[in-house]
């Protein structure tokens, strides 16, 4: 399993995820910029995601979608807020009524991603932002922990692929 820490710091509103994979930085940056790629693990390894747009530009946005084991669709969207290739991204996540209509009744959390060169290795940082304890409380009582470390044990295969 390529993750090597998941930590929740509620003084700092944060949840942190630390994977390591056997890929050079500039692969492990096209599991983000390619979205056929980013389609193969976004999301929990039974709730697999479609991208129907993906403006992976400073200011762009992204839609998706990601279907569950009972064919049941879960919308999101982001909006790229900085992007350091191959070294950082930062975007803004939030939920969806569906493919156009954001969901403001859900949080919208900041995600920061850092790769850089460990070694012999790629180390991905994925930091999620939130607004409030509160928010943090209810997406990790929604699975938010489970699902990233999910979606980051499928990046092996794709990397090797």
């Amino acid at each position: 399993m390529p993750v090597l820490s998941t930590t929740k710091d509620a003084d700092a509103l944060t949840l942190t995820l630390v994977a390591e994979y056997d890929a050079a930085p500039e692969k492990v940056w096209q599991l983000f910029a390619d979205p056929r790629k980013l389609e193969r693990w976004w999301g929990p390894p039974t709730w697999p995601a479609t991208f129907e747009q993906h403006d992976f530009t400073v200011g762009g946005d992204a839609g998706y979608y990601m279907t569950g084991p009972d064919g049941e669709k879960a919308y999101g969207w982001w909006r790229f807020t900085a992007i350091d290739e191959p070294k950082s991204i930062e975007f803004e996540d939030g939920f969806s009524h569906d493919a156009s209509t954001p969901n403001n009744d859900m949080p919208t959390m900041r995600i920061r991603v850092d790769i850089e060169p460990a070694g012999d290795v790629t180390r991905m940082t994925v930091t999620t932002f939130f607004r409030d304890a509160a928010e943090m409380t209810q997406l990790s009582e929604m699975g938010m922990v489970e699902g990233m470390e999910g979606a980051a044990g499928q990046i092996d295969a794709i990397l090797a692929a």
